[in-house]
């Protein structure tokens, strides 16, 4: 097998390691019974700005060292990040091991996906690439399910196995990493200490009108899709106030999680007909309206039937997700393409980030997150969403977004 197929064969099982995250469901309880909940939102917004500060210089990484040199990298940080968070007690060890969660999520953004298209390119197979970023999908999305039931149920024997069981997946993806072949890439060589100069390759890709507004929409649908994730295990465990599940509201979290992923996969199974059917541009309008009506309705009731919702939280990433990559990556040159790639994970983290600062100045400083806290954060953003998505669908009318990727 030459190298850019091993790449395009074990590329998914990479992605399966990377989302072998089985502390998914117990990190808001577990930070909260350690320390607050005003604690808990401060520490996730430290792994985002750890992620927002190396979004941009990961790219150049990416672009200068390679792909495999920025995975296995990313691999080892978060290896050195899970170890942390599941020995430290305290709000500086803890702030320390999310800032190097942020760092691995930083190194593997827009890196991963380049390596694939670069590989598919370099094997004579590009047009396969919507159909393998939506098979890569898949994988990460079963693993992450797994995780989530796995990583609840053994917290219940011992909270910080989670962080432990992570620990050993971020090893098997070095090990993937390693067996990567650098796919070659044409484009321009900068001098040392030139990679500045990369922002102007970047010049006439972000004055695309139909780059830019999937810009907007992707770092839009990121915060919205992360809010449910931050205020979930806080919402469930108000939900189940006073029920027989009371206690075990971890468990209860992984399974949600789990639930949350396979819907996702179900979906990823008719998400091409769909898109066929009713277009790119209208397909990510739809999955943004879910996304913003899931948070209407967490804001409306903190009953149980309320998480059932939640199952449709992965949902619309698996509806505009692989078919954003899908429409960026011809559009983009070699030597920038996992730039642009940060550079937009980076403006939606920074956006989370925020969102997430503020809502900590809401939060009590004490004890449980109270479901009218929730209810106010989720309220301004369901405002300002709507806001946008009104933005988005009046200029939608006038770009070319719709266009079959490139063969």
């Amino acid at each position: 097998m030459s190298g850019m197929a091993k790449n395009i064969a074990v590329y998914p099982w990479f992605r399966f390691c990377q989302g072998l995250v089985f502390w998914q469901a117990i990190w808001f309880l577990y930070f909260q019974n350690t320390l607050s909940a005003s604690d808990a939102i401060l520490l996730y917004a430290i792994y985002d700005i750890g992620t927002t500060a190396l979004e941009v210089p990961s790219g150049y990484m990416s672009d200068r060292l390679g792909r495999r040199f920025t995975l296995c990298a990313s691999a080892a940080a978060g290896f050195g990040a899970a170890m942390l968070l599941a020995l430290g007690g305290s709000f500086e060890v803890f702030a320390l091991g999310q800032a190097l969660l942020g760092a691995s999520a930083a190194l593997a953004s827009g890196t991963d996906s380049a390596l694939l298209y670069e590989s598919l390119t370099a094997a004579g197979r590009r047009a396969e690439i919507e159909r393998q970023e939506v098979r890569a999908w898949r994988f990460s999305f079963c693993a992450l399910a797994l995780s989530a039931v796995a990583g609840g149920a053994i917290a219940l024997r011992f909270p910080a196995l989670p962080f432990l069981a992570g620990g050993a997946a971020f090893i098997a993806a070095l090990v993937i990493a390693l067996r990567f072949t650098e796919p070659p890439r044409a484009g321009v060589d900068f001098a040392e200490g030139a990679e500045i100069l990369r922002f102007g390759s970047l010049q006439s890709v972000l004055t695309s009108p139909v780059l830019i507004w999937l810009f907007m929409l992707s770092i839009l649908m990121y915060m919205f899709s992360h809010i449910p994730f931050a205020f979930g295990q806080p919402f469930i465990l108000e939900a189940l106030e006073g029920s027989a599940l009371a206690g075990e509201a971890g468990l209860v979290s992984g399974l949600v999680s789990a639930l949350m992923m396979m819907f996702s996969v179900a979906t990823s199974l008719f998400a091409p007909k769909l898109r066929r059917r009713l277009g790119l541009p209208a397909l990510l309008l739809l999955a943004f309206a879910m996304q913003i009506g899931l948070c209407g309705v967490l804001a409306l009731t903190d009953s149980a039937v309320a998480i059932a919702f939640l199952f449709l939280r992965m949902v619309p990433d698996s509806l505009s997700r692989p078919f954003i990559m899908a429409r960026i990556q011809p559009m983009l040159s070699n030597e920038s393409r996992a730039t642009y790639i940060s550079l937009q994970s980076f403006c939606g983290r920074l956006l989370f980030a925020a969102t997430l600062f503020l809502a900590s100045l809401s939060t009590s400083g004490e004890g449980e997150m109270a479901y009218a806290d929730i209810r106010r954060v989720l309220g301004w953003c369901i405002l300002g969403g709507a806001l946008c998505f009104g933005a988005l669908v009046l200029t939608a009318r006038r770009l070319k977004i719709d266009r079959d990727v490139e063969t």
